[in-house]
């Protein structure tokens, strides 16, 4: 997650500068900010929690079970 947090910062200065230079309703500058609002959203999914399913459930508290066994191929 710290990861896309220092992407965010980047695309955020990044946009800034694009703005100065462009203007402020310019192309590039939408562009600019249409990138970090695509970053924060991905940000915001990632921080989601997806819950378990049963199965992964059962897994969990029998992880010697049959049916949740894995093998190398």
């Amino acid at each position: 997650m710290g990861n896309i947090k220092e992407q965010i910062d980047k695309e955020i200065v990044d946009a800034r500068n694009a703005c100065e230079i462009s203007g402020p309703n310019s192309k590039e500058c939408a562009a600019a900010w249409d990138a970090v609002e695509e970053l924060q959203a991905e940000a915001s999914h990632q921080k989601q929690e997806k819950p378990k399913t049963n199965f992964q459930q059962y897994c969990d508290d029998n992880p010697d079970a049959a049916e949740c066994r894995l093998y190398d191929d």
